[in-house]
């Protein structure tokens, strides 16, 4: 069980910040009550005391046992200030009072004994509780030069400014993006009905939620990120593997972003000049050079915004959100009135109906199409403890993202599907590149704000997803060479390299080969680092440790490398291998039975990763 829980008074403020004491392996039960202050203690220190504020709040407190308290304070050299006989206490009718123990005294030991007042409300804790138990900001001792910078030490208690509405803030920001309209438009391609479309997606983003959420948990807990977390798992070494392939990965995304909002810029350009560009592909590039340009603009545009840091993002999310929102609604009303309401606009029936196109072959593009959901945030699902460790609480995190992710999601992608459908009867085709149907609009006024707001939308999408983990990864790789801004930069500059216009060139290479593809390397990581820190550490970790170079450290394995963890990861991408070979057209003979297996990589790897994980290190110990 986590530990004691109280509602506490004066009495009990002897000990620092208690609502950051460590709550995972003790034993113990949650003891609530709504007691009133101490009689004995004065009215300004009832007043202006922490837990008399918290008192008034009805906030809830973790009480360790004793002896955990007590070596918790010899380790920070605080035990010659706290009475250790007033650190277990005894609940009798309206109030609070002191009972001397001996630093030895259990949690159980205060419940059963001097625990067990009239008034008093004894229940057992449960998972929700762990799941929002309080956080641990940590100071690490003697942390190695080569593993701290300013940005990667653990969040301070006034760092912690992500509210409730900060987090869904930003998954709106994330989510009202190009990226997901096209993939809500590639589904209706794929042919799939509108409500077959939002319900694959729903289903996806409802399944990332689950190890987004717990991800989230070890960044607001211990306020590190996304790397720093990892080590636990990889080792102190090791961690740069998993922060290497999703920084990857973010490289890509930013790239595809980047190339989105180009093509905005390139088509609101030909909008307002009276000679359009030439849009001729240069052969080598793969890509025009008017395109190029216009790429290489846009990248510029937000050079400049990684260039002021994680506190910039967050305000452009915030104050953008609603913005966004705005825009998709508008865009729907329009997509309305154009295609003379809903009916004809949801009209189109599924490819997959007796006598469609497609009979019969729902199921075949359905799982393909749900993993690939699961792994359009399976990078987010990685390295959301960037963003989650500056959270309030446990509670502004889960909330925040339990309202976030699947709600605006879905309702986003019904905007891109409704829109996507709309164009068959508008155009008579269906067109799922949402800037082509904006250039399309009609007047000049229209298409200009349409046109601006998909550059709005790309930038808060690709900002706050695209940049933050592969800095941070390059950060972690040596914190005395890299910061936030400069890893940021060198995340923009790999970008380019990438040649991300070629990534997209057609939805099922958007799907099949990018979206699934890398779900396949990103599900093991996630099982690993979840497994450990869930089922094995109970999510208990040493933050000191995690920045020890030290041999004798709890992370650094064998030379800083976990062989367990590296051997669990490789035995969880090699499945989905075959597959993915034949997905990009390397090869073409693979039995179907490895198509099948890629078809669901992401469920593959994380599964099969864990399970391995688990066996290995349930064996060494």
């Amino acid at each position: 069980m986590p530990g004691v829980i109280v509602y506490t008074t004066p009495v009990s403020c002897h000990l620092p910040s208690p609502l950051f004491w460590r709550t995972s392996s003790l034993n113990g039960s949650i003891i609530t009550s709504t007691s009133g202050p101490d009689p004995t203690a004065s009215q300004q220190q009832q007043q202006s005391s922490p837990c008399a504020r918290l008192l008034r709040q009805r906030r809830r407190i973790v009480l360790p046992s004793a002896d955990r308290v007590h070596s918790w304070l010899i380790r920070r050299g605080l035990a010659s200030r706290v009475p250790i006989e007033r650190l277990i206490h005894r609940i009798g009718g309206n109030q609070f009072s002191c009972r001397a123990s001996s630093s030895s005294s259990s949690a159980g030991a205060a419940g059963a004994g001097d625990g067990a007042g009239e008034g008093a409300r004894v229940e057992r804790a449960g998972a929700w509780a762990a799941l929002l138990e309080p956080i641990e900001p940590g100071v690490p001792r003697n942390p190695h030069k080569a593993l701290i910078n300013e940005d990667f030490a653990p969040a301070l208690a006034e760092q912690r400014t992500f509210t409730v509405w900060d987090v869904a803030s930003l998954w709106v920001g994330l989510v009202v993006g190009i990226p997901t309209y096209y993939m809500a438009g590639s589904l209706v391609e794929m042919g799939m009905s509108w409500w077959q479309g939002i319900l694959t997606v729903l289903a996806g983003n409802l399944i990332v939620l689950v190890p987004m959420v717990l991800s989230g948990h070890g960044g607001t807990k211990y306020g590190v990120p996304f790397p720093v977390l990892s080590r636990a798992a990889f080792g102190i070494r090791g961690a740069n593997v998993p922060s290497l392939l999703r920084a990857l990965v973010g490289c890509g995304w930013f790239g595809i972003q980047t190339w989105i909002g180009g093509q905005a810029i390139f088509r609101l350009l030909n909008a307002l000049l009276p000679v359009p560009l030439v849009a001729a592909v240069v052969p080598f590039l793969g890509t025009s050079l008017p395109e190029l340009g216009c790429f290489l603009l846009f990248w510029t545009m937000q050079v400049g915004i990684i260039w002021n840091g994680i506190e910039s993002i967050r305000e452009m999310e915030k104050y953008c959100a609603p913005v966004l929102i705005g825009m998709s609604a508008a865009l729907l009303a329009w997509a309305y009135g154009r295609a003379g309401g809903f009916g004809p606009m949801l009209s189109a029936q599924s490819q997959f109906v007796v006598g469609g196109a497609k009979e019969g072959q729902f199921w075949a593009a359905f799982f393909p199409a749900l993993t690939a959901n699961v792994g359009f945030w399976a990078t987010l699902s990685l390295n959301i403890p960037d963003f989650t460790r500056y959270a309030h609480s446990q509670a502004d995190q889960l909330v925040g993202q339990a309202l976030g992710l699947p709600l605006f999601m879905a309702a986003f992608t019904f905007v891109g599907l409704a829109v996507t459908s709309a164009t068959v009867v508008i155009f008579g085709r269906a067109i799922s590149d949402p800037i082509e149907v904006l250039s399309m609009v009609g007047s000049l006024v229209p298409t200009l704000l349409a046109l601006a707001g998909v550059i709005l939308a790309t930038v808060t999408t690709n900002i706050a997803a695209n940049v933050v983990a592969p800095a941070n990864a390059l950060v972690n790789l040596d914190p005395t060479a890299f910061s936030f801004r400069t890893a940021g930069l060198a995340t923009a500059v790999l970008s380019v390299l990438l040649a991300p216009w070629r990534l997209i060139q057609s939805s099922q290479g958007f799907i099949f080969t990018w979206l699934i593809g890398y779900s396949a390397l990103l599900g093991p990581v996630g099982g690993i680092v979840l497994t450990d820190y869930f089922v094995l550490r109970h999510r208990h970790l040493d933050v000191s440790d995690l920045y020890s170079m030290s041999p004798d450290g709890r992370y650094w394995y064998s030379g800083g490398f976990n062989p367990d963890a590296m051997a669990s990861l490789v035995l969880g991408v090699l499945p989905n291998v075959p597959g993915f070979l034949a997905s990009a057209g390397f090869v073409t003979n693979v039995p179907r039975a490895f198509k099948l297996v890629y078809d669901n990589s992401w469920f593959v790897g994380f599964l099969l990763s864990s399970a391995v994980y688990w066996l290995l290190t349930s064996r060494r110990r």
